[in-house]
């Protein structure tokens, strides 16, 4: 059986994924964005190998989650699960970045870059990365006016190119990226089209499966289907850019292979 962390695992998707695992005798570790939010899961915590607690738009709290993890062993897969749809402005964390730039795109690639590296990596997209095309000029939103739609798209078209990245730069990791469509979670609204159950079930079926189809790299999915993505996404040099920007936003170099 396998072990494997979720990023957002209080609700949505991310603790039905945690729950569709734990029913079928896989380890889990939670996380949590604080105590509070921990105290709220209750007895999928009891059945976990463990919760991890920190904010993910803090790169001080995302080194301590990444330790936390690191403390109980090395992970067969982390599934990239949390995320942020709306604000009202750009926002600013901690470190300055914009609020949705941090917990979508800088999160999961710092936490990629700190975690000791899994078997496999699944990342949580949307459809919608296909309108994020040609950020890089003002990927933080230093200047651009705000716009929360599009800096959503965005920060889901640099999950696809990290998850594609990281195929050609770790091979031996299986990296792939998801779109679990419009799900009736607190994000989605209740009269989003798909189950939470439905929504859930690639990433999880990526992160432990032995079939055939699901132990492949560098792939988009939606649905136990794989899409094309955006072409930008696709590109290697879109890819190093990519990473090396968000070298640079963090100070956090992504280990090569």
């Amino acid at each position: 059986m396998a072990i494997v962390f979720i990023t957002g695992s209080t609700d949505g998707l991310g603790r039905a994924a945690a729950q569709s695992l734990l029913d079928a005798g896989h380890r889990v570790v939670l996380h949590a964005r604080s105590q509070d939010r921990a105290a709220g899961i209750g007895a999928l915590a009891s059945r976990s190998a463990g919760v991890a607690i920190g904010d993910l738009g803090s790169a001080a709290e995302l080194r301590s989650i990444a330790d936390q993890v690191n403390a109980i062993g090395r992970m067969d897969a982390v599934i990239h699960n949390a995320g942020v749809y709306t604000e009202r402005s750009r926002g600013s964390t901690p470190e300055g970045h914009a609020g949705i730039l941090a917990v979508n795109t800088l999160a999961p690639y710092m936490l990629t870059a700190l975690i000791e590296r899994p078997r496999r990596l699944v990342y949580l997209s949307s459809g919608l990365h296909r309108g994020g095309e040609g950020s890089l000029g003002d990927v933080d939103w230093t200047k651009r006016p705000w716009d929360a739609a599009r800096a959503y798209a965005e920060s889901k078209l640099h999950v696809v190119a990290l998850a594609f990245a990281l195929a050609r730069r770790w091979p031996q990791v299986l990296s792939n990226a998801v779109d679990p469509g419009w799900a009736r979670t607190r994000m989605g609204g209740p009269g989003a089209p798909i189950d939470i159950d439905a929504g859930q079930r690639t990433q999880t079926w990526l992160a432990v499966s032995d079939e055939s189809a699901a132990v492949v790299s560098g792939r988009y999915w939606h649905h136990l289907r794989q899409q094309q993505p955006a072409a930008e996404a696709a590109d290697p040099e879109f890819q190093d850019r990519l990473v090396a920007e968000l070298g640079e936003l963090t100070g956090v170099a992504l280990p090569r292979a």
